[in-house]
């Protein structure tokens, strides 16, 4: 398995192509998240904002875009729907879906020894099972740093 280099990511991961909307936010299934939706949002809309800098941005941004049924850009530059990031399974996320995304994740950032197309992603497999943890499992903190601003009452 391969993922893209950083200098593919940053041509086709532009955060002024992949932007996250209202529209995008009131789409996500209530079932797909079981934190809150505002801080999903924040989380998602920094991840994209950076996603041209580091894998770990990135892992946060793809992982996002797929629970939320958000829409990716292929290498290509044609938008469609997002992609799990660890199975690379095509259909929209759902509850049983997520799930087993979440155990693939773990399973891989587990793996000893790591592969060497993992290897090359420093910081894109944290970022995953990261997300998977706080969105779905609630095990773990936001993937990236919530303002106090963005951060929702319960």
């Amino acid at each position: 398995m391969s993922l893209p280099s950083l200098g593919i990511v940053r041509r086709t991961c532009d955060p002024r192509f992949v932007e996250v909307t209202a529209a995008d936010i009131a789409r996500v299934p209530p079932g797909n998240i079981r934190v809150s939706r505002a801080d999903f949002a924040a989380v998602w809309t920094a991840a994209e904002r950076d996603v041209s800098h580091d894998w770990y941005a990135l892992g946060v941004a793809l992982t996002c875009r797929w629970i939320g049924h958000g829409q990716g850009l292929a290498l290509n530059g044609r938008r469609g729907p997002a992609h799990a990031p660890i199975t690379k399974r095509t259909g929209r996320a759902y509850e049983e879906l997520i799930e087993a995304e979440y155990l693939a994740a773990e399973k891989l950032a587990a793996r000893e020894p790591r592969p060497a197309w993992l290897v090359e992603l420093p910081g894109w497999i944290e970022a995953v099972c990261a997300t998977l943890r706080w969105a779905w499992a609630r095990t773990g903190p936001a993937p990236l740093p919530l303002d106090e601003g963005h951060r929702a009452a319960g």
